[in-house]
Order: structure tokens, then sequence, then C-alpha cells
């Protein structure tokens, strides 16, 4: 998993300080004893040894996070006292055993700051019993498989599917998931995931009594591409449909292929007009793949926006709400988050988050980018001044209370570059504030390895872990930030592409218009016409994206 760092900005007590330090010979002689076997291994192993420390000292944790002045009570009594379902996105109908992250990641998040609508509760009540009633196992998904077996289309069918296949990296399939499940909602289908064995365990099933898992055997998962013969695209060019509806259902294929990729970083036309999903809902099986949060785009379309605006009121909470009924890390992944959490974060005052991901496309350097987050950082006072070394200015004076704030800075990214260096700056050099600054990375895999299982958990581990962040810096351009934030609820500071020919970018950072991910690769706002419209200048809730000047999200 790679290394973990704990470094602290060098603090300096005053002697009203120094009394309140504890010299009973019993409380210091346990604080040695519980202290020797870590002092032992990070003798032999420095920092490396810190993540084996948390899974395998627990008791010494406990005692550090208690035992400090650092962690105020109210922070402690905020993060207790968790609201279990999240104002009643959850249903209360599972085993907690069986998902440990379902009802205990709510005890680190922030508080939301959106309501939750009653109708989208409702909405999701009924999709989970109509998903029992037609999921895998019952009698009418055996009917549904036979009828898709036979070649040919249903005409009224009981159930309706969308069979969701994975594309790209972690967080496009996240964004993508999402975006099928509110598709599902709208389009009164039952969601069903492929699940390959890089993601197997990785999220717990999310609805009660039933399976989101796509049973093996199904015989459409591989192969598919935008110049797939049963795409909804090329079936309409073959005139195989029509857009007008037309024609004896039962008389279509058997399954209807939508390809949502984005490419040209646009997405393919005939995806999201009205008389084209009027069609599309007439498929009793539809294939989806997508790498894209298009979720935005279903708010294009008036047929779904009664339906929508009942839904979310605050058109910002999407991602934000659905992402957190939907997506709960497995337990080994959701292991990984609670060790490091409690081991590492739980006990500062603050958290920042810091995602680094440099876009693939553009080579700029590790120094080009730290030096562009060291901008942001400190234009936007999200790290305190450093004085110099320690030795030559001790730096500003504690609080009145003898007590130094710390901030917690929990680093994300595959290289380890970044880390090092603001390790090294809060190591040499003591901070203007008197806070204390700890700085972490949780894993460095130097590459994204998407096939990988562990990969994969540990994604998702910092994903989560992100997310229970007070303020977050996050990538432009980058999925996985996205997610991040969006289940904070967090507005982030976006670091902004580096122009291409100077590879620095003008300004470091910007805070963000809304918690909602971006939509790199926009539709056609008007349908089967020459020149399109900017749906900007036309839907008020939307927005182009801060990081992508061309993409759109929800305000």
């Amino acid at each position: 998993m790679g290394s973990v760092g704990a470094i602290q900005g060098e603090r300096h007590l005053p002697p009203v300080a120094e009394k309140r330090r504890p010299s009973g010979l019993g409380a210091v002689t346990a604080v040695l004893f519980l202290a020797s076997p870590l002092l032992l291994l990070f003798f032999l192993f420095g920092d490396r040894a810190a993540a084996s420390i948390a899974a395998d000292y627990p008791a010494w944790q406990r005692f550090k996070v208690q035992s400090s002045g650092n962690a105020p009570s109210s922070r402690r009594a905020e993060r207790g006292a968790h609201d279990r379902l999240l104002s009643g996105l959850l249903s209360p109908d599972f085993d907690g055993a069986t998902c440990l992250s379902r009802y205990e990641a709510s005890k680190r998040w922030k508080p939301s700051p959106f309501p939750v609508s009653p109708y989208l509760i409702q909405k999701l009540r009924r999709y989970e019993a109509n998903h029992r009633r037609c999921g895998p196992g019952t009698a009418n998904y055996r009917a549904a498989m036979a009828q898709l077996m036979s070649g040919r289309n249903a005409d009224g069918a009981e159930c309706k599917y969308v069979v969701w296949l994975p594309l790209q990296g972690l967080g496009n399939r996240m964004l993508s998931v999402v975006s099928t499940f509110l598709y599902a909602l709208l389009a009164g289908r039952v969601l069903l995931v492929h699940e390959p064995p890089e993601m197997e365990g990785l999220f717990c099933e999310p609805f009660p009594g039933t399976s989101w898992v796509l049973p093996p055997g199904f015989p459409y998962t591989d192969g598919f591409s935008a110049s797939t013969k049963e795409s909804y695209a090329n079936m309409l060019e073959n005139n195989i449909v029509r857009s007008d509806g037309g024609g004896d259902a039962s008389a279509l294929p058997a399954y209807v292929y939508f390809h949502l990729e984005q490419i040209g970083l646009r997405l393919q036309n005939h995806t999201f007009c009205e008389e084209d999903h009027r069609v599309l809902s007439r498929f009793n099986w539809m294939v989806l793949r997508s790498d894209s949060y298009f979720a935005v785009a279903l708010f294009l379309m008036p047929v779904y926006r009664g339906e929508l605006d009942r839904m979310f009121p605050a058109k910002a909470s999407v991602f934000h709400h659905l992402g957190r009924y939907l997506l709960h890390p497995g337990n080994r992944a959701w292991g990984i988050v609670e060790r490091f959490y409690d081991g590492y974060l739980a006990g500062a005052d603050e958290r920042l988050g810091i995602q680094v991901r440099p876009a693939p496309f553009l080579p700029i350097t590790s120094e080009d980018m730290y030096e562009q987050i060291a901008r942001c950082a400190r234009e936007h006072d999200l790290l305190p001044r450093v004085t110099g070394t320690s030795g030559d200015n001790p730096g500003a004076r504690l609080p009145a209370s003898g007590v130094a704030k710390v901030k917690a800075v929990l680093v994300v990214s595959l290289k380890p570059e970044y880390y090092d260096k603001l390790h090294s700056v809060y190591y040499t050099n003591a901070t203007a504030t008197g806070e204390v600054v700890t700085v972490f990375q949780p894993s460095h895999d130097q590459d994204q390895h998407t096939e990988a299982l562990a990969h994969n958990e540990r994604a998702l581990a910092e994903i989560f872990l992100l997310s229970y962040s007070d303020r977050l810096v996050t990538t432009g351009f980058s999925t996985f930030g996205y997610t991040a934030h969006s289940l904070a609820g967090l507005r982030p500071w976006l670091l902004l592409l580096p122009d291409r020919n100077t590879m620095t970018a003008e300004v470091a950072c910007v805070r963000s218009a809304s918690v909602e991910p971006c939509l790199h690769s926009p539709p056609s706002l008007v349908c089967r016409a020459e020149q399109d419209l900017d749906p900007v200048a036309h839907v008020p809730f939307l927005r182009h994206c801060e990081d992508v000047d061309f993409g759109l999200k929800l305000i």
C-alpha cells in the first residue's frame, strides 16, 4: 500500500503549558509501556511501519486520540451523533454486519447541506419493492431471461431491465452507475450491475431482500463499442427501429445497446432526445456502457423534468444523495477506511483533503504541480504559513489555552512526491499560527490498476477518506475527485488544468460553484438540428464547469 507519514510542525510549549504535563510516575510508565513496541518499529522501519500500526495497535490509537487535548469535545459529539439512515435515504431492513459501512459511514461525514425530498424517499422505497419483484432469482426474472434468449422483444412485459457494464477507472464507474440508477428510477427499469473480478465485493448490495449483481451466464457483457450493430444509434441508421416509435414492439430485437462513452468529449447523437427515449422505452432489455456522469443530461429532457424537480428540489444534490444511497464500500475496503481514519485523522481539529491526479494528456512535472498546489493553499488560506526552520525562528506562540490546534492533511495520489514535499515543509519549519500540521498519504501505487481488486479497494477507501474532510482541494478533470467532494457535500477548490504551452496555470485553483460532478461530454440540446444551442443559456440550473469550459454541471 505504500507509506504513511505523520509529521508535526514543531511546537514550543510555554512554561504554563509545561506545568500541565502529567508528572505522575504511573502515567509515564503506562505511556512508555504502550509506546515501546511503536518506538522499536519506527526505529527499524521508519514511516513505513505506520500503516500496520493502525491495525495492530488499536488500543494505542484509542489511547492517543482520547488523551489528546487537541480534539474538542464538540467535534467528538458532532461526529458521534450521526444520522444512521441519512434522513430516510437508507432502508433500515439490512443486517448491519453484512455491510459495516452502510450505517457507519455517516458517523464521519459532515451533516448534509441538502434536505432529502420525501418524494425521493418514496421513489426509492417503490424502486426497492420493484427490484425484489423483478430481480435475480424471481419468476419474473426467469421469464424475462427466456424472452431475451428467444431473440425477440416482448410486448407488455412485466419487468424491464438496464444492465450496467463498467468502463474506465473507479471514478468513472461510480459516476456512471449512479447516473444509470437515476435513469432506472425515471424509466421504471431494474438496474443490474455486471461485476467483473476486479469489482467483486467492492460495493455492498444496496437494495434490501434482493441483489443488484447480474447473475452469471448473462450472454451480453463483452465486445460492446460505439460501432456495435445492436447500439441504438446504429439501429436507427440501419432502419431497424424508427424514431417515431412506430411498428410492433414484439418485432424489435431482444435488447438494445445504449452507448454513452465520451468520444471526442461529445456524447453520440440520439442519446437524450425525447423521441429516442420513447423508442428505447419499448425494449425490455437495455445494455448500457458509459464512462460519464450523464445524470446531468437527463435534466435536459422535458419528459423527465417534473419527476426530477420533485426528487431533487436542490439540483446540486443528485450525486450527493444517490451516491450515499447506492455506493457502500464492502467490508474489506471499509476496514481500510476505519483503521486509517481512526488511527490518523479522527483526533484532528480540522481535516484538509488534497487529491492530486494530473491529466494524462498534459505532461506537467511534479515540481510544477506541487507549486500549483502550494499556490492554491497559500492564496486561499488552506494551510498555515511557515516561518523558517524552528532553530532560527520558533514561530508563533501557542494560544492562551496552551494547546495547539491540529490540522491533518490527507494527500491522495498515485505518486509520493506531493506528500514528500508537503511532509518536508511541516517537518522542517514551524507554523506562523502555532498550529500543528500532520501530513498523511495512505498509499501510492504509482500507476492505475483498474484490473486489480486490491487496487480498487484502496482507491474506494481513499475516496471515502477524502469525503470525511472539512475542506477539499481536488484536481480538475478528475472523476476520482468528483466522487469524493460530491459524497462529502463540499464545494472543493479545483486545481485548474495548466496551459498546454507553458505547463503552468495562470490561476492555481477556483472554488467550485456546486458539489455536483461535471459532465465532460454534453449531448446536443436541440435534437436533429443543424445548429446546437448552449444549454447554459436556456436552462437556469446549469453552468459550464470551472475545470472543463464546455462541460455541464448542475447548480
